[in-house]
């Protein structure tokens, strides 16, 4: 058993770790545990038969450079995919929680805070199915406090079994969760500060010490694990919204945001990351992380600090419809039955993840003006896409079973899968997504194929404008200065 004495010979058994929920954090977070420990056996359950199917083929369910082979290394061997929730969770010595936690659409708190169902009821089938003692460990990105309820309801229905619960949050990044998990900048393991609680942390801390350096291993109370990774996620967007905020400066004055960017990140005190301007920050965890961290501040009489966290938010909003905004004024203020290519729906390269995805809300913006929309990703299916142009907000963050029928598709928009399909005969080209294949595709063939004058929107700053423009483009990127037909059309902000 795990929670003997690690440096005990009574290791008679192999340790077994279950992880409930194979999503995007559970699946890779788990096969990089069993490639990197083939001593441990790791169970991935879920109740979802159509993505376990997934997770068993050659198909796996999702998108992520590396992934392919670390799963195919371990499967069958020590990492196996199931539906079997119960008996996996009861078998277990430690329990991995990787379930959806969105943000409530009704009730006390809709809009900001986080929907805790699915994390309730995974705490009671624990509680009940448990015949052994267990660690039971937080994956998902919680509300501060989290652990407090679920340590209640295990020891609530604990039968006089003794669980240990840890936060251990996940600091992936889509397109490079692989590269994460091999090498993380820190692994953050929250526990009591009890005997108990230590010598949990330390059962986990000897996992991930299979592969992790020690001194990267970082070990705190419940409470610090939890509100890190919001405050993580917070101060990343907040860098985001900063430089946007900049980018509109940039083009109201004839700067450039990339090399003020440049300028700005050479200071070492601030680095160079995360200060690329953009249509806009996407992704499962920035906006909802932020929306919660708003709920618990107002909760804790903290409005100040819920107001300046807000700003965050309002800022990536205004981005996108500035976008959307420069878009329609450019060109003659209708957009009305034009074909305007959109190339790249994920929210950034190298994931085919469209949470939050700013291309949602610049899409929605121009049928909203009634352009015909046809959009090229060369990892997002046209069923997710017309999904993702129908659902409600949040929605998307609940089980699939629990969303909403197919939706009817959206009329005006045109799912293809190539960019010159995409392009021909638009009036522009809307670029969402900082694909590499974007920058080297033959911008003088799609120049030819479309509607004159021909424009190119660049949210990414992926193109060179300059050779663009002498092809006869008429090109915007985002804070770089505008060309002399733009200035002419002002965007009504």
């Amino acid at each position: 058993m795990i929670l003997s004495d690690p440096g005990s010979t009574d290791l008679t058994e192999m340790v077994k770790i279950c992880c409930i929920g194979a999503g995007y954090v559970g699946g890779p977070t788990m096969a990089v545990i069993a490639l990197k420990c083939p001593d441990i056996e790791v169970v991935v359950v879920d109740i979802s038969v159509p993505r376990i199917t997934a997770w068993n083929s050659d198909q796996l369910p999702i998108y992520e450079p590396g992934l392919d082979d670390v799963v195919k290394q371990c499967r069958g061997k020590n990492l196996f995919f199931s539906t079997d929730v119960e008996k996996h969770v009861c078998e277990a010595d430690i329990v991995f929680v990787s379930v959806n936690t969105p943000t409530k659409t009704r009730g006390l708190g809709a809009g900001k805070a986080a929907d805790l169902t699915y994390w309730e009821s995974a705490a009671r089938m624990i509680a009940d199915v448990s015949k052994s003692d267990k660690i039971v460990v937080e994956k998902s990105t919680v509300p501060v406090k989290t652990a407090e309820a679920i340590e209640k309801i295990l020891t609530h229905n604990s039968k006089g079994i003794n669980f240990q619960i840890l936060s251990n949050p996940e600091f992936l990044a889509e397109g490079t969760a692989i590269e994460d998990l091999f090498k993380p900048d820190r692994v953050l393991i929250g526990g009591r500060e009890t005997p108990g609680g230590q010598k949990a942390i330390q059962a986990l801390k000897d996992v991930y010490a299979h592969w992790v350096p020690e001194e990267n291993i970082i070990t705190t109370n419940l409470w610090s694990a939890e509100l890190s990774k919001l405050a993580a996620n917070a101060f990343l967007a907040q860098r985001i919204s900063s430089v946007n905020a900049m980018s509109a400066l940039c083009e109201a004055t004839g700067a450039n945001v990339s090399q003020v960017a440049y300028a700005v990140g050479k200071d070492t005190r601030i680095g160079p990351k995360f200060l690329n301007a953009s249509v806009g920050f996407g992704g499962s965890c920035f906006q909802k992380d932020i929306l919660n961290l708003v709920y618990i501040c107002e909760c804790n009489g903290l409005p100040e600090v819920a107001e300046y966290w807000k700003q965050v938010i309002k800022i990536n909003d205004y981005q996108k419809s500035r976008f959307v905004n420069r878009v329609v004024a450019s060109m003659f203020n209708t957009v009305s039955n034009k074909k305007i290519a959109i190339l790249g729906f994920a929210f950034k390269k190298d994931t085919g993840d469209t949470r939050e995805t700013p291309a949602i809300d610049v899409c929605k913006g121009l049928l909203g003006d009634k352009a015909c929309v046809s959009i090229y990703d060369p990892q997002v299916t046209e069923d997710q896409i017309q999904r993702d142009l129908t659902l409600n907000k949040f929605d998307w963050d609940h089980p699939l079973h629990l969303q909403p029928m197919s939706p009817t598709a959206v009329k005006q928009v045109a799912v293809v899968w190539d960019a010159y399909e995409a392009t021909k005969g638009a009036h522009a080209v809307c670029i969402l997504t900082e694909w590499d294949e974007f920058k080297s595709l033959d911008y003088k063939r799609i120049y030819d194929n479309m509607q004159k004058p021909a424009f190119v929107f660049d949210g990414r700053n992926v193109v060179d404008s300059e050779k663009l423009r002498e092809i006869g483009f008429i090109v915007y990127s985002i804070g770089k200065p505008l060309d002399a037909w733009l200035k002419d059309m002002p965007a009504i902000a």
